[in-house]
């Protein structure tokens, strides 16, 4: 990997890291299915202005359908999954089951795209969710079987995550690429679209909205427009340049930046926990990311 490649991967950490505090505190006020149509909604509109601002031909070279399909298997589902986990997880939960996307991604790679992983990859899989445990602090289980729908949900979203960075390369990449704004742009639309039906249910049929709250407004239209719009561009180019597998290790990188957002911005507090999970976690990027040595014959 080249050091503009470690850059992005590390802005796409501290930008999906930031995610959470918006996300915190604009679901309790406008619901969570309303936030994550909002979310794409804005990521959607927002790329759509920068597409016109620099004048990018909106041109898919026939890979519109594939773009929207991505949306839906890269956002609109796993949001909504992640949603419906809020309602039965506490806090942590969540945050450390989105650290599984890598596990999920070498799982699937194997399993549906003939990818092989040397034992220092697995190692550094397996050493990440060692360390993001360490970082992140369980709540308390009270309902079995709520957990364990929760647990479900979280775990179809990082499924998805995982076969949408193989999907990505194969209906994008290996197809003479894509500019990532424009696959950016038609994911976001088509997860506006699947997440739409969603959104009006739940504001026709659900409990009474105060929408009047500016600060609300701010941290959706920051999550919608930084960390789905931008977030996704920095997302697909890292895919082109460096495959989906490394590019899903930055599912590691995220509860650190999240932890840190929250420090500064809330007076949450640091713990040894941290210090310690998130030097595990650089290790275990290492080892993800780093090439493995070819064997001599």
């Amino acid at each position: 990997m080249r050091a503009i490649d470690y850059l992005r991967l590390m802005m796409l950490a501290a930008i999906w890291g930031a995610s959470f505090l918006f996300m915190r505190i604009a679901a309790p006020e406008f619901g969570a299915i309303n936030t994550a149509f909002l979310r794409v909604l804005f990521g959607f509109l927002g790329l759509a202005a920068l597409l016109a601002l620099f004048r990018r031909a909106f041109q898919f070279s026939g890979k519109l359908r594939a773009a929207l399909l991505l949306g839906v298997i890269n956002s609109g589902l796993p949001f909504l999954m992640y949603c419906l986990a809020a309602r039965w997880l506490p806090a942590g939960y969540s945050a450390v089951l989105n650290a599984t996307t890598p596990l999920m991604g070498a799982l699937a790679g194997v399993a549906f795209f003939d990818e092989r992983l040397s034992g220092k990859k697995w190692a550094g899989v397996v050493l990440g969710l060692v360390g993001i445990l360490t970082i992140t602090t369980l709540g308390e289980m009270r309902n079995v079987q709520e957990v364990a729908a929760g647990v479900a949900a979280c775990l179809v979203a990082t499924g998805c995550y995982g076969v949408a960075g193989f999907l990505t390369r194969n209906w994008i990449t290996a197809r003479g690429g894509l500019d990532p704004t424009l696959v950016a742009f038609g994911s976001q639309a088509g997860a506006t679209l699947f997440l739409l039906p969603f959104c009006a249910w739940s504001i026709s049929s659900g409990a009474t909205i105060n929408w009047a709250q500016p600060s609300v407004w701010a941290c959706v239209l920051a999550v919608g427009l930084l960390c789905t719009a931008v977030a996704y561009i920095l997302y697909f180019r890292l895919i082109a340049d460096i495959g989906p597998l490394r590019s899903l290790t930055v599912t590691f990188l995220i509860p650190p930046f999240a932890v840190l957002w929250g420090y500064l911005a809330l007076g949450e507090t640091l713990n040894g926990g941290f210090i310690i999970g998130a030097l595990i976690v650089c290790l275990a990027v290492w080892l993800v990311v780093s090439p493995t040595a070819a064997k001599r014959h």
